[in-house]
């Protein structure tokens, strides 16, 4: 089975790494010096530094390029997922998302926005507790494969997996995609606490608080509790709220520490996910009726708000049952 790979970052090489490990692959990138770096020297420096990449990877800046292949990884941002597939070669091709977040305006989730564009599509989502420069160096990781279509899943299963890299399948799709769109919304709440100096105590209660968040507003969109609780919902929650390897979770530190949000943000490369979800996912809770405190504070943090406000405003919240 031939894999492509629509984003050259950090994870989509990373997914690129992982596939070549059992046939070839094509990665299709937007940066030019990606695609010279990946096919020249079998390296990306922009983006996953260090790491020698499979010969096996063919890099290109064409999307006409994916036609041949037999599955798609899609690993652009979630904002741009729409307008990448929109010029894909897609047709029937599975759809692997590797995106995490909310679409903009339409409050979509990426498999949703997927199925708009391409309808005949089967559509799988890839989500779970990942770091790309782990999974990219072969250490061991375990993440969710979810597909409604089972035999589709087992045959991206077989063709993903590898020594270090193991797939646990579901069919429940939209409960890995909340998972994966709102951790990275808590990340940054939990960067705050560290760049704040407030303590593990606080960061393990807000992980714990942000879990029963992701948990009602998943349970109002359709997804299972069960998927919740698994590699894509709580695995990855706790990664990306523990480590400035996490985007997200960086983003937080500096703003704990008095930086600005649109500071830390101008001239990335690399997209902090949350930063873009967090607005949308709060009007989709308000929409769905569901209270999300630790989601709206981080919308005032990004607004600009005082971290001292703001994290006075969440513990003088009335006390409540726990739920």
């Amino acid at each position: 089975m031939h894999i492509g790979v629509i984003g050259g970052g950090a994870w989509g090489t990373a997914l690129a790494q992982v596939a070549a490990g059992a046939g070839p692959v094509t990665l299709w990138a937007r940066e030019d010096d990606v695609v010279t770096a990946i096919s020249r020297d079998h390296a990306n420096p922009l983006f996953l530094p260090g790491i020698a990449l499979s010969p096996a990877i063919r890099a290109t800046a064409s999307l006409g390029a994916l036609a041949d292949c037999d599955a798609l990884l899609v690993v652009a941002p979630a904002q741009h997922v729409r307008a990448v597939l929109a010029e894909a070669p897609v047709d029937d091709t599975p759809l692997i998302l590797c995106a995490k977040g909310i679409e903009a305006g339409t409050k979509l989730l990426v498999g949703e926005v997927a199925a708009e564009v391409a309808p005949e599509a089967p559509i799988a989502v890839l989500s779970g507790p990942t770091f790309a420069h782990e999974v990219a160096r072969g250490q061991p990781t375990a993440v969710t494969l979810a597909c409604r279509d089972r035999a589709v899943a087992a045959r991206l299963a077989d063709r993903l997996a590898g020594p270090a890299f193991r797939p646990y399948l579901s069919d429940d799709v939209v409960g890995a995609e909340i998972g994966g769109a709102v951790k990275n919304v808590l990340a940054i709440a939990c960067g705050v606490v560290e760049g704040a100096g407030l303590g593990q105590n606080a960061r393990a209660a807000l992980i714990a608080r942000g879990f029963a968040e992701m948990t009602r507003f998943g349970l109002a969109r359709g997804a299972r509790a069960e998927t919740l609780t698994g590699l894509s919902g709580l695995g990855d929650l706790v990664l990306t709220c523990s480590s400035t390897s996490s985007r997200n979770f960086a983003l937080g530190v500096g703003i704990g520490q008095g930086q600005s949000a649109s500071t830390l943000l101008a001239g990335k490369r690399s997209v902090a996910e949350g930063a873009f979800t967090a607005a949308v996912l709060q009007a989709a809770a308000h929409d769905a009726g569901v209270e999300m405190p630790v989601v709206d504070a981080v919308c005032a943090l990004l607004g600009g708000a005082p971290v001292g406000e703001v994290i006075g405003a969440l513990l003088a919240r009335p006390l409540r049952a726990e739920n």
